[in-house]
């Protein structure tokens, strides 16, 4: 693995310092912009507009910080699961998935190597907590997306807990907003969350992307025996902090919930959730449970998450039934994990 420095994920000005610092006048600076983000350079080679000269510096110096897939799977579905490596750890992986529907085509990336949160019914977590991956791995997974100029969305649904990597997401969502970026609308972009205060206080104050909450239980004992994150982070004080976030216009609110038999899918359970989400404009996507290995859960039936969606619908609360993309190949909702492609790959 190298060890130059990466230009993906500089700012314009980032970049205007660096070019001074070469030799260069400021305006290279914007032609290397360019070539970075709308124009998706992979190499140096590819930036014709600017001199041989600097372009081979700059190839002696840094590298763009472009890394294909290493590997890849298709879902009976139509969906893509990609393998990719982090460009500054050796022997990690991550995992993103790509999406198509009919009318659009969203790409799920990931925010870490393995996550902290530990929720028992994710695969991720049984990793344990790996790595950070910075701005240029998040901006790696869309510029190196095969299907990159079908995308219509972007959603940090991947491994890890994007608001515990708040620097990375917050820099990741500038280069796509910005014009001198992808020139993306806030509203393309979900970041999912189960809500850590400081990430979720900083992203509330300063991002204007769609929001997705994990909660999967509204009662907290009971929340708790899934998600440990409830004990640092509970469920009511998250729902404290969301009230005072106008998500009336553009920017909307949602909630994720996981339906598992008899746990989460009763009446009881939708007058709570009801109960608690009622001083929110909001709604609420249901998510059938995706077995993983080790983990004795039961899933929802059909009819029964059907009918408790009926339920929160006709009480005011506006319910989504997810459909299942990518269970064939791991890559559906709580499913993604590397530990055994790792391995694999590291015996070849």
């Amino acid at each position: 693995m190298s060890d130059k420095p990466i230009l993906l994920g500089r700012t314009p000005d980032e970049l205007a310092e660096l070019v001074l610092e070469l030799g260069e006048p400021k305006y290279r600076a914007k032609q290397l912009t360019e070539w970075l983000y709308p124009k998706r350079a992979s190499s140096f080679g590819e930036m014709t507009n600017l001199p041989k000269t600097f372009r081979d510096r700059l190839d002696e110096k840094f590298r763009i910080g472009r890394s294909e897939k290493i590997a890849g799977q298709t879902s009976v579905d139509g969906t893509e699961k990609y393998l990719f490596r982090p460009l500054l750890e050796d022997g990690l992986f991550f995992e993103t998935v790509y999406i198509p529907e009919e009318d659009r085509a969203t790409l799920c990336v990931s925010s870490q190597v393995g996550c902290k949160m530990n929720c028992l019914f994710c695969a991720t977590g049984k990793m344990g907590f790996l790595s950070q991956l910075t701005p240029a791995d998040v901006l790696n997974q869309i510029l190196s997306a095969p299907h990159f100029d079908r995308l219509t969305n972007i959603v940090f649904m991947g491994m890890g807990e994007p608001l515990d990597n708040y620097d990375t997401i917050a820099r990741t969502i500038e280069i796509l907003t910005a014009p001198w970026g992808l020139a993306w609308s806030p509203k393309r972009i979900t970041v999912s969350t189960v809500g850590p205060k400081k990430g979720l206080l900083k992203f509330l104050r300063e991002q204007s992307a769609h929001l997705a909450v994990s909660i999967h239980n509204a009662i907290p004992r009971e929340r708790l025996a899934l998600m440990p994150v409830e004990k640092a982070f509970p469920i009511k004080e998250v729902i404290d902090n969301l009230k005072g976030t106008d998500f009336s216009g553009q920017r909307r609110l949602s909630f994720e919930y996981i339906v598992f038999g008899g746990l989460n899918d009763t009446k009881a359970h939708a007058d709570a959730l009801l109960g608690l989400l009622s001083p929110l404009d909001t709604r609420v996507n249901l998510i059938r449970y995706h077995a993983i290995p080790g983990v004795n859960l039961p899933s929802s039936r059909p009819d029964q998450v059907d009918r408790f969606a009926e339920y929160l619908t006709a009480h005011g609360l506006r319910t989504t039934v997810r459909r299942s993309r990518g269970e064939d190949i791991s890559a559906a909702c709580g499913m993604l994990a590397t530990e055994e492609r790792k391995s694999r790959t590291d015996q070849k």
